[in-house]
């Protein structure tokens, strides 16, 4: 077992641990660094359900705590309040996660605050109900730094998280997820994927290709793609044609050649 593979594991368990003292987790790291797996693997772990909020600039408070529709009850209009993922998780004590957080927009998160605090409290502006979350309710939230369209996040929000800061996934570890969430087995091929990711990721990280091609959900992708065409043609469906940037196409059809 490497280091990394030493690293990947103590997240985990950490983040099991976290989540057992009702503490709020912060994901940061890049994209494809498997933040959102994680939160799956952890939901496995505990066995209860999660419910996900996907950040953006449009987010309001109703995506967040839910919205009032009229229903007809025995041929009467009657006003209902329809719960949103928040509200459910809390009632309910499930995990609540919230994908790349710093993209909402600052002034709509702080209406989370006593949620995420030791009052783990929130009066729904739209019913005047004050609810107080389950025992087993807890926040997982991811970030990605320095991500276009990204906010820095506001300090008081981060300061009712503790924080896993995550790298790419690599080694061994990389080798046992594509046998695992793949069809393919070849350990051969699996083997040189994984040096193609590492060679991907470096680029990335030189700023000379977008982190997205160097993604751990496009490289899942070119794993199964390669079980039904050549590797040349996998690469190009899986990532070249994503993008935009012929620079940016060429430097991974470079990479292929080199590789494969």
């Amino acid at each position: 077992m490497n280091l990394y593979q030493n690293e990947d594991t103590a997240i985990k368990t950490d983040a099991l641990n976290m989540l057992k003292l009702n503490k709020n987790i912060l994901l940061k790291g890049p994209t494809g660094s498997g933040k959102t797996k994680l939160a799956e693997t952890l939901r496995h772990e505990l066995n209860r359900p999660m419910h996900s909020i996907n950040c953006s600039v449009d987010l309001d408070a109703e995506s967040l705590l839910g919205f009032k529709t009229i229903e007809i009850v025995d041929g009467e209009s009657v006003i209902t309040f329809v719960e949103g993922p928040v509200i459910q998780a809390m009632k309910e004590g499930h995990l609540l996660y919230i994908d790349e957080i710093n993209m909402a927009k600052p002034e709509t998160l702080p209406i989370l605050n006593g949620v995420l605090d030791f009052r783990r409290t929130i009066t729904n502006p739209f019913t005047g109900e004050v609810i107080t979350a389950a025992e087993d309710f807890a926040v997982i939230a991811a970030i990605n730094v320095g991500y276009v369209g990204t906010l820095p996040m506001n300090e008081a929000l981060k300061n009712r998280f503790v924080v896993i800061d995550m790298d790419y996934i690599s080694g061994d570890t990389l080798k046992e997820v594509i046998k695992t969430q793949t069809l393919l087995q070849d350990s051969a091929l699996i083997e040189q994927l994984v040096k193609f990711n590492h060679d991907l990721v470096t680029m990335a990280e030189q700023g000379q290709i977008s982190e997205e091609a160097s993604s751990i959900r496009a490289l899942l992708d070119l794993s199964d793609l390669t079980t039904i065409m050549p590797i040349e043609r996998a690469v190009k469906r899986a990532i070249v044609d994503k993008l935009e940037d012929e620079r940016e196409q060429q430097a991974i059809i470079n990479a292929m050649e080199l590789t494969f």
